[in-house]
């Protein structure tokens, strides 16, 4: 799998000559792979270590799911507020996911615009935004207009290019392999 020479050893700098400071960022984590929430959870971790007060909406993951990382954010601090319904395959009523959704996004748009949050995670947003339940062109301007301290991490699969162009740093993450293709159900403590 791994076809570098292992005496490829880089010694010069791979950094760009000049590097400024930004006042925030734009990272959006999407692609078929697994993995997309956890690493914004990472980003979190950063910045409440840092001292920053952290909010994280998730647009589809239910509020009857308990995770790990909503456990763990809310014990460091984190404004967590899940509010979806969870996998749209099992709903019986998808108007009643889009205003969940529609009502996730009122309150992301809030807390974004307040500036009260040197980060928001926008976790699973790319869905509702990619079926048309909240409007792409309102959440670029929400995320361009916001306070210049307001650092936001997007999460989701198929991120529409307007939030890849938008974003300063985009992360494709790719399956190779899963336990799932092999029949092996998420596990408490990896997965969730």
């Amino acid at each position: 799998m791994n076809d570098q020479d292992p005496t490829d050893v880089p010694t010069a700098d791979p950094r760009p000559a000049k590097l400024t400071r930004a006042t925030s960022l734009v990272l959006v984590n999407t692609g078929p792979g697994k993995g997309k929430t956890s690493a914004a959870i990472g980003v979190v971790i950063r910045g409440v270590a840092r001292g920053w007060r952290v909010a994280v909406v998730q647009f589809l993951k239910s509020d009857t799911w308990h995770s790990g990382e909503e456990k763990v954010c809310r014990q460091l601090g984190v404004d967590w507020l899940t509010e979806g319904e969870g996998f749209t395959w099992d709903s019986t009523d998808l108007t009643v996911d889009r205003a969940r959704a529609v009502s996730a996004w009122g309150q992301a748009k809030a807390l974004i615009s307040a500036g009260d949050h040197s980060l928001v995670v926008l976790d699973e947003v790319t869905y509702p935004v990619n079926w048309e339940w909240i409007d792409v062109g309102d959440v670029v301007e929400t995320i361009r207009t916001r306070p210049d301290h307001v650092n936001l991490v997007i999460t989701g699969r198929d991120a529409p290019q307007a939030l890849i162009d938008l974003a300063d740093t985009v992360t494709e993450m790719a399956e190779t392999k899963h336990a799932y293709q092999a029949g092996i159900s998420a596990k408490k403590g990896i997965d969730f």
